[in-house]
């Protein structure tokens, strides 16, 4: 038992000597690695030598390490945003209801009578009216559902900002993760349309150098003004605390 304890530990201690966390994203990759899998940075630019040495004075203790990792903004995107997607559902389902109330085969029945001498007999003119009715119905059904369907995807949509990254969660069936880091932030752009406005939310565009998520916005928030300042705030200071310069 004593041997077999003795040779998993010696497992695990050459595995950990193999691999390291890359000093970006803080994932483990292979020890000899020049560039991280993960996140695509580069481990032997001045940068990661910059950020490497600063680790190992914390590691020390002669540095101290960041305390602000509080949560700076946390919230869900605001169901106020989908009054646009509700009024063209409203209409939509207004429709479905006249077309399974209103004979629409009479219409028919009356062009054919005025334009053409094509009789339509009983059972067709039921057929038209089964199928208006079925359409009717069909019609208002999906409209119902696919509304549903954005009402739970932003209910299951969830952000949450501080002054090191950006966590975003979302997805119904398939939920998922992802994380983006401050200073990867290069830009960002508020926007509110006049429903915006009366409702008081907003979209918050960040243009950032993150490969999976070049473009990443915050959709139809609540106080969109304080997370602008936040977020412009804090990649400010992680830009100056991680030495890094965007160039256009």
């Amino acid at each position: 038992m004593e041997l077999v304890e003795q040779n998993q530990g010696r497992t695990r201690r050459d595995i950990a000597s193999r691999l390291k966390r890359c000093i970006f994203c803080d994932e483990l990759i292979g020890a000899n690695a020049v560039k991280c899998r993960v996140c695509g940075e580069f481990l032997n630019t001045e940068k990661a030598k910059r950020l490497q040495q600063a680790a190992e004075r914390r590691a020390q203790g002669l540095e101290e390490p960041k305390q602000d990792d509080s949560v700076l903004f946390a919230g869900r995107p605001s169901l106020l945003g989908l009054a646009g997607t509700a009024i063209k559902a409203a209409i939509l389902l207004a429709l479905s209801i006249l077309i399974f109330k209103y004979p629409l085969e009479n219409i028919v029945v009356g062009f054919l009578d005025r334009f053409s001498d094509f009789q339509i007999s009983d059972g067709q003119y039921f057929a038209l009216a089964r199928w208006r009715q079925i359409t009717g119905v069909g019609l208002s059904i999906v409209v119902v559902l696919l509304f549903a369907l954005k009402v739970l995807k932003m209910k299951m949509t969830y952000y949450e900002v501080n002054s090191d990254r950006i966590e975003h969660s979302r997805g119904i069936l398939d939920r998922r993760v992802d994380n983006l880091d401050m200073f990867r932030v290069v830009d960002l752009k508020l926007r509110r349309t006049i429903l915006d406005c009366l409702f008081g939310i907003g979209q918050v565009t960040l243009i950032t150098t993150d490969k999976s998520d070049p473009e990443f916005t915050f959709e139809k928030v609540h106080h969109c003004r304080k997370l602008y300042d936040v977020i412009k705030k804090a990649s400010l200071e992680a830009d100056q605390s991680q030495r890094v310069v965007h160039v256009e």
